[in-house]
């Protein structure tokens, strides 16, 4: 079970990992468009966000407080399916299905996130493969 749980984080986290780089090597293409969407500060909330993406994807892959980094995924995942996703905003049916469903994604990879949270949680122990446990106790 280790390595399925092993190969598990790591196929989770590297979305979250990919999307990282871009956000800090494309941060002023990102953060124009964040702009576009009316988020505040957008540039620098571009590079923080990526910034929690990379800390949030490391600690999942590498199980190091991987409860902790996937809170760090799930906050940014909520907010950024609420402001860049918002889909009730938009008047073509082309643009508001895209934006719906890159909504849903979000908030369902959100919820994956808390899961995993919760599990490391309340399971890590008990799990190999992780350079440490839990940062917070559940069990």
């Amino acid at each position: 079970m280790d390595v399925l749980v092993l190969i598990g984080r790591i196929l989770f986290a590297l979305v979250f990992l990919y999307s990282a780089v871009g956000h800090l090597t494309q941060h002023r293409q990102l953060g124009a468009y964040a702009a576009a969407k009316g988020v505040p500060a957008a540039e620098a909330a571009t590079v923080l966000s990526g910034v929690l993406l990379l800390l949030g994807g490391l600690s999942v892959a590498l199980g190091v407080w991987a409860d902790l980094g996937a809170l760090l995924i799930a906050a940014f995942l909520f907010p950024t399916a609420l402001v860049m996703h918002a889909f009730w905003k938009e008047t073509d049916p082309q643009a508001r299905q895209t934006e719906q469903i890159s909504f849903l994604k979000g908030i369902a990879l959100g919820g994956a996130a808390l899961v995993m949270c919760a599990f490391f949680a309340y399971a890590a122990h008990d799990l190999g493969l992780t350079l440490t446990g839990p940062l917070l106790s559940m069990g």
